[in-house]
């Protein structure tokens, strides 16, 4: 978190040169899509750079004209998936504040579920923490954003100004959720739909239980 409140800006990704051209573009794309496979469906030892140009169809050293080793290309892949949830979060807040966000929980838990459903390699990146410390970071930056919109979404939805109540009831539902679906998405065989279902019952009660203090406080 900043002084001011708010979470700390992600880091940028270690790439050896921004890729200008739509050439360029395109295989870094291709890259990054082929870390992800390689992540979900082989793990992460299987992750080398020979094996990622195999799987992209590109010359080894094009990759490294981008990337200067390995943990260069995780950590961007690992950037990637985190902006997916920074992106969700932004969306259920600007839905919240437009009067569109009926059930909070079920919204949030969905649009969670989905990006995990959608990101196998990240899930499998996550279930193992291979994990820069610089990850590591964005990861925490990541958790710290996302509980700083649902408090933005309490505070709305109560008329209530939550303070360090809110502030530390919206970082255990990001933990609780983020531990259940990591759970769920990283396991063997297909992922449970009833367990998210208890994990939206379980959520559920605790916000009513947290909206009810505040609007009492308020």
């Amino acid at each position: 978190m900043t002084e001011a409140g708010g979470p700390q800006p992600t880091p940028q990704a270690r790439l050896r040169r921004r890729p200008q051209q739509a050439r360029s573009r395109a295989r870094v794309e291709a890259v990054l899509a082929a870390a992800d496979r390689i992540l979900s469906q082989e793990g992460y030892e299987a992750l080398t750079m020979r094996r990622i140009a195999e799987e992209a169809g590109t010359p080894v050293g094009s990759i490294y004209q981008f990337y200067s080793d390995k943990s260069a290309v995780v950590d961007a892949l690992g950037r990637r998936y985190l902006d997916a949830f920074k992106a969700a979060i932004d969306g259920l807040v600007e839905r919240a504040l437009q009067g569109g966000l009926t059930d909070p929980v079920g919204t949030m838990v969905d649009s969670y579920a989905e990006i995990f459903r959608s990101q196998e390699g990240g899930t499998a990146l996550w279930a193992g923490r291979h994990l820069s410390p610089e990850l590591a970071r964005a990861d925490a930056a990541s958790n710290a954003y996302i509980a700083e919109g649902l408090r933005r979404i309490v505070e709305h939805l109560t008329g209530a100004s939550g303070g360090d109540r809110a502030e530390r009831a919206t970082r255990m539902v990001v933990w609780a959720a983020n531990a259940v679906l990591h759970e769920v998405f990283s396991g063997e065989g297909d992922p449970d739909p009833e367990t998210v279902d208890e994990l939206k019952r379980m959520l559920n009660a605790y916000w009513a239980d947290l909206t009810g203090r505040l609007t009492a406080e308020g």
